[in-house]
């Protein structure tokens, strides 16, 4: 099976070498350079194996973009600092959503209500609302973009319902079928990406609560959560059109 590799900087704009990449999988660095062919270079390097070969990177390549952990520690912050984010960015706050269910979701009565087959009767008065709408006020943007199964699950069908919600209150939500997700090699991973210098991973359990949030802002770690943003937002399909393509297939 081939490696799903993921570009992790270059020196050399957007074509040609030196570039790392990382095995999105093993964590192994791949590494992308001149070849250096000089038998006289080649004699002076030790232990060389059959099949081995050589590239040649500028310094400050492995400098700017080389991993600085070997091993990864985690940064959380409370529940209640990661609620904080929502009113102290300055301009923009992107999600992307993959999981197939929320038990957050599920623990509410508009979702019983959906599930029953009942309006969810949204309170847009409620503390939620009202703070995007306090926000979106100040010319912030929240935006989404939604991993959803064919045929999508019973919480993404929930979802579905409640984007005109959160629309409502400013935020424009768009939706991806997983299938293109992983042609786009998306990670399988929640997060909200701030100002796009900041992430707050999310971290969940086997029974889809959320268990911790991990902030992340290490420059090379959030460009790659940009990348995915690029990704996603281009090829997503705005909310209505979507549940329109859901609902006339159903």
């Amino acid at each position: 099976m081939a490696r799903r590799l993921w570009m992790i900087g270059t020196n050399s704009g957007n074509n040609g070498c030196p570039t790392l990449y990382e095995d999105l999988d093993s964590k192994e660095i791949l590494v992308q350079g001149d070849n250096l062919t000089d038998p006289d270079d080649i004699a002076q390097l030790k232990n060389v194996k059959e099949g081995e070969g050589f590239v040649i990177v500028p310094r400050e390549l492995l400098a700017t973009f080389g991993p600085k952990e070997v091993e990864h520690v985690p940064v959380l912050i409370s529940f209640d600092d990661f609620d904080g984010m929502f009113e102290t960015f300055e301009h923009t706050a992107w999600r992307l959503e993959t999981r197939r269910a929320y038990q957050s979701d599920e623990d509410t009565e508009t979702y019983r209500r959906f599930a029953a087959g009942l309006d969810a009767g949204y309170d847009l008065d409620d503390p939620w609302c009202v703070s995007r709408r306090e926000q979106t006020a100040l010319g912030k943007r929240f935006e989404r973009v939604r991993v959803v199964d064919n045929p999508p699950t019973p919480g993404q069908l929930y979802l579905l319902d409640g984007a005109r919600r959160n629309s409502s209150v400013g935020e424009e939500i768009r939706n991806l079928w997983r299938n293109d997700a992983d042609r786009l090699e998306l990670p399988a991973e929640d997060f909200w990406l701030f100002d796009s210098r900041v992430v707050a991973l999310l971290h969940f359990d086997t029974a889809d609560h959320i268990t911790g949030v991990e902030l992340i802002t290490d420059p090379v770690k959030v460009v790659r959560y940009c990348q995915v943003r690029d990704a996603a937002w281009h090829h997503a399909i705005p909310h209505e059109e979507f549940s329109a393509r859901v609902t006339s297939a159903g």
